[in-house]
């Protein structure tokens, strides 16, 4: 499967101007007929700070998980194939994702709901599944961002 997407962080250079810091994908991640994964950016703090280099997405403690770090967030793109998907799980975050290309069904407990390009859901860390029904891939981006579990307060 080919790279559905590429990555350029922004930021200060050591005259303080604004400059393509880093260029590439991390994490690449792939099985071939049913995804492909990159992380695109990963923080570890509440407020994130701008002032700190380098890219937690790089770092071999975020390991292949799923999970953000300890109040932190993971930025991510990730490719579904024709005809796969994922069973129904939950994660203890808070998820936005939008759809950039071809479609997908969001399954919950309750509903189907077709996602085609331009559709975003939020999921508040509740079971929900993905399912890829067409003969495209279907190209999601977006963060999951470290959050109190469900009845955990």
């Amino acid at each position: 499967m080919t790279a559905p997407a590429n990555r350029f962080v922004v930021g200060p250079d050591a005259q303080g101007r604004s400059a393509v810091l880093q260029r590439g994908l991390t994490k690449v991640q792939s099985q071939e007929g049913l995804y492909w994964s990159a992380t695109l950016w990963a923080t570890e703090e509440t407020a994130v700070d701008n002032m700190i280099t380098g890219d937690r997405s790089q770092t071999p403690d975020l390991g292949e998980s799923l999970q953000p770090l300890p109040n932190g967030l993971i930025c991510r793109a990730l490719e579904i194939s024709p005809g796969a998907g994922f069973p129904r799980h939950h994660t203890d975050t808070l998820d936005c994702l939008t759809c950039v290309r071809g479609e997908i069904y969001l399954v919950t407990d309750t509903d189907e709901v077709l996602m085609q390009p331009g559709d975003t859901v939020i999921i508040r860390g509740v079971k929900h599944a993905w399912s890829n029904r067409s003969s495209t891939p279907c190209l999601l981006v977006g963060t999951n961002t470290d959050a109190t579990p469900l009845g955990a307060r």
